[in-house]
């Protein structure tokens, strides 16, 4: 990649982290193999850092101020209270001192924010449960890690009421079925989902061509910036031009979805068959492609890949592809959208020579090409703080709640979840 498709995405992050000891370490790694270092994620960073003992019990400051350890205004750190627990999260959470007390009001005491937002888990009395929690807490730090470096607001419901929260169930003999889905911030997913085979199983049932974890969690993410970042602001009549009207009846559109199937016509428009559902999963859908390409690129380019000397099949992308050709910023989107391009068909090629499946087993339609680029300037407005202002009149209710929509679903959305007891100083709670 060259140095203009780094700066093209606008606020991204490094995908290549360094030990101390300058070895490569990555996102979810605690131990450095090189020198045996305690690693953590550091939130304020954005990065992976080595750490070392600090004087006092249970307390760490980072590996570039171990000189200055015991003095009293080096920062200090403790692990997520989770690192002992089969999740075994590795980021790191401030901690007080006597000249600098420090208990982030966001965050439950002990856990990180990425803990913090798991409002529940499955029984953790079963050992498959504890593996199929630890794959969803993975991904799920993954997704907080890329909305973090992107500087989208990543709120608690301790800060504000229809903040983010992450229910992880699991189906039970008798109870109601578990479908993954979004209702007011609370993003609910199946821990089946974790099971590999169930998981490939569903997806060759229902015929596509990509289903994983970090593809749900980015689905469902999507409905929750919808509401944050697009219901009642200016950003609602230009996204009603390009994904609908969103006042439509969801829940006749989702039976309909599953009566009669996606249009014939719908890889002409769409990023997925999904996508046809209704426009907020239009949006969803188009969401989390935008942020599968965000975080493959900004992993391209932290290892200094190179695409930009293949061929590919079709001709670039043009400015009169995007949403706005005349916006300032049009031009860096339009570099990233075809050495994205020119990634995935080198990709494509390295899994076929493993005889595997494509990489990348997508072809975007050129009018998807204008909702990525809408995405692109919706995400770049919140992350510089320039959020357009709400519209002089409301917006009509939408006729049915997307309360329950659903990220590459294989069946029609049940009613939410019932509530259940939040974290308060401790593990989180089991349903």
């Amino acid at each position: 990649m060259n140095d203009e498709l780094a700066t093209a995405l606008g606020p991204t992050t490094s995908r290549s982290y360094r030990c101390a000891c300058n070895k490569a370490i990555f996102l979810r790694n605690t131990q450095c193999l090189n020198c045996a270092r305690q690693l953590g994620y550091h939130v304020e960073g954005r990065t992976m850092l080595a750490i070392e003992p600090a004087p006092q019990p249970e307390r760490w400051v980072l590996a570039r101020d171990a000189a200055v350890a015991a003095e009293p205004t080096t920062p200090l750190f403790q692990r997520c209270a989770n690192f002992a627990t089969a999740s075994n999260c590795n980021w790191l959470i401030p901690a007080g001192t006597a000249e600098h007390p420090h208990a982030p009001e966001n965050l439950t005491p002990g856990f990180c924010l990425a803990c913090t937002l798991t409002r529940t888990i499955p029984d953790m009395s079963s050992p498959v449960n504890q593996e199929l929690w630890r794959k969803l807490e993975i991904a799920k730090r993954r997704l907080l890690s890329q909305l973090l470096s992107l500087a989208l607001p990543v709120e608690t419901r301790l800060e504000r009421p229809n903040g983010l929260a992450f229910d992880l169930l699991e189906n039970v003999p008798g109870g109601p079925a578990v479908l993954t889905g979004h209702d007011e911030g609370l993003i609910t997913l199946n821990i089946a989902e974790a099971d590999d085979a169930e998981r490939e199983k569903i997806r060759a049932a229902m015929h596509e061509s990509y289903r994983t974890l970090l593809g749900h969690y980015r689905h469902e993410i999507g409905h929750y910036y919808w509401d944050r970042l697009v219901k009642d602001t200016a950003w609602l009549a230009p996204c009603r031009e390009l994904f609908g009207d969103e006042t439509v009846d969801y829940a006749e559109s989702l039976q309909r979805h599953y009566k009669e199937g996606p249009p014939a016509d719908w890889p002409l428009h769409y990023v997925t068959s999904y996508a046809t559902t209704h426009p907020w999963e239009d949006w969803a859908e188009t969401w989390a492609h935008y942020l599968h390409m965000a975080d493959t690129v900004d992993t391209a380019v932290s290892f200094g890949l190179d695409a930009n000397s293949v061929d590919i099949e079709s001709d670039p992308y043009t400015l009169d592809d995007l949403w706005k050709p005349d916006d300032p910023n049009a031009e860096h989107f339009l570099r990233f959208l075809n050495s994205w391009v020119l990634l995935t068909s080198v990709l494509n090629e390295l899994t076929r020579s493993m005889g595997q499946p494509d990489y990348y087993p997508f072809v975007l339609p050129r009018e998807a090409i204008g909702k990525l680029h809408f995405i692109h300037e919706v995400i770049r407005s919140a992350s510089t703080g320039v959020v357009p202002e709400a519209p002089t009149q409301a917006a009509p209710a939408p006729s049915q709640s997307q309360s329950q929509s659903q990220s590459q679903s294989s069946a029609p959305s049940a009613p939410a979840a019932q509530p259940v007891q939040t974290i308060e100083a401790a593990p989180v709670k089991t349903d």
